[in-house]
């Protein structure tokens, strides 16, 4: 699966858990750890866990598997490591409060229509 594709794929798994503010990162040309971030927030812990699950379950049917995930049990920043493309996924206080759009800002963001 291309990178373009796995991208589509995320963003629809999150939008399927009513995702909040879906912004991708495009970080290539600024950035070794990934060429893409994606980043979501939730309203409350269930519904973090429930779009991580969402999104590794769509991307495991794929073939895709996680690289890592990190947080989780707390739930309050959930990082899901794809290589290529990794996601955090916040509950939304926790996203103003580390502001990733603010210090990747260097990135260029981009929507589904530029892939």
């Amino acid at each position: 699966m291309d990178t373009k594709e796995m991208l589509k794929m995320i963003h629809h798994a999150l939008e399927e858990k009513k995702a909040g503010d879906i912004k991708i990162i495009d970080i290539q040309s600024i950035s070794v750890i990934a060429d893409y971030f994606v980043i979501a927030d939730g309203s409350n812990k269930n519904q973090v866990q429930a779009m991580a699950d969402n999104v590794q379950e769509e991307l495991a049917k794929a073939g895709c598997h996680p690289r890592q995930v990190e947080g989780y049990q707390t739930a309050n920043w959930i990082l899901m490591d794809y290589n290529d493309v990794v996601i955090h996924i916040f509950c939304a206080e926790d996203r103003l409060f580390y502001d990733l759009e603010r210090i990747w800002r260097d990135g260029r963001g981009i929507s589904l229509t530029d892939m």
